[in-house]
């Protein structure tokens, strides 16, 4: 869980704090709106536009809380063939166990301990890692919704030999040559045996 201090330690995150200490036995239901603006100030890698509606239902059990992310909405993450902004949907589900105790910690993947001092958990990085998490490895755009620009020039890139001087040179796909010369068949020369036979058979 990456940057589990950073969440709590930057003020600018504070409305993304939940109270566990003062949660009654039960649910509790917490809604947030992660706009642009919200990936700007968390500054991740992976991405920095997009909406998406969470909600994260938390339950106290009286010995821990566990918390529900239910996260929908449309994130933009560079497309990795034209590098064009693209929209990608996303739709995911996370569980996280909190606990009291002195420090913070954690225990296994989804684990945490609070400190019981503090009593309240903020949520804001876990929210991002969890739609970082559901971002797929590869993401481009649907056939046709490339930049052409971008996309010509990577096929002309792709198309030049590892031994080409001249940078300038164009190579189209549709206008390449074939890899190998075949000769047209010469349909007027035949095999001299198949004339003797030939022979042969007029003559009976």
């Amino acid at each position: 869980m990456r940057g589990l201090i950073k969440a709590f330690t930057l003020g600018k995150f504070d409305i993304y704090k939940i109270p566990l200490n003062t949660l009654a036995i039960g649910n509790h239901t917490f809604d947030y709106v992660l706009d642009t603006e919200y990936f700007k100030k968390i500054d991740g890698q992976e991405v920095q536009k997009g909406k998406v509606m969470a909600k994260v239902l938390v339950n106290n059990t009286g010995l821990s809380f566990e918390l529900n992310f239910q996260l929908e909405g449309i994130v933009q993450v560079p497309c990795d063939r034209c590098l064009d902004d693209m929209d990608l949907p996303i739709n995911h589900k996370s569980r996280l166990i909190a606990k009291f105790g002195e420090a913070y910690a954690e225990e296994g993947d989804d684990i945490i301990i609070i400190p019981e001092s503090e009593g309240e958990i903020n949520i804001a990085w876990f929210l991002y890692e969890f739609i970082a998490l559901s971002i797929p490895i590869k993401h481009i755009h649907a056939p046709g919704k490339c930049n052409k620009l971008m996309s010509s020039k990577l096929k002309k890139h792709l198309t030049k030999g590892p031994d080409d001087e001249d940078e300038d040179t164009e190579i189209e796909f549709e206008d390449s040559e074939p890899l190998v010369d075949f000769e047209e068949p010469d349909l007027q020369q035949t095999d001299p045996r198949w004339d003797e036979l030939k022979k042969i058979i007029d003559n009976n």
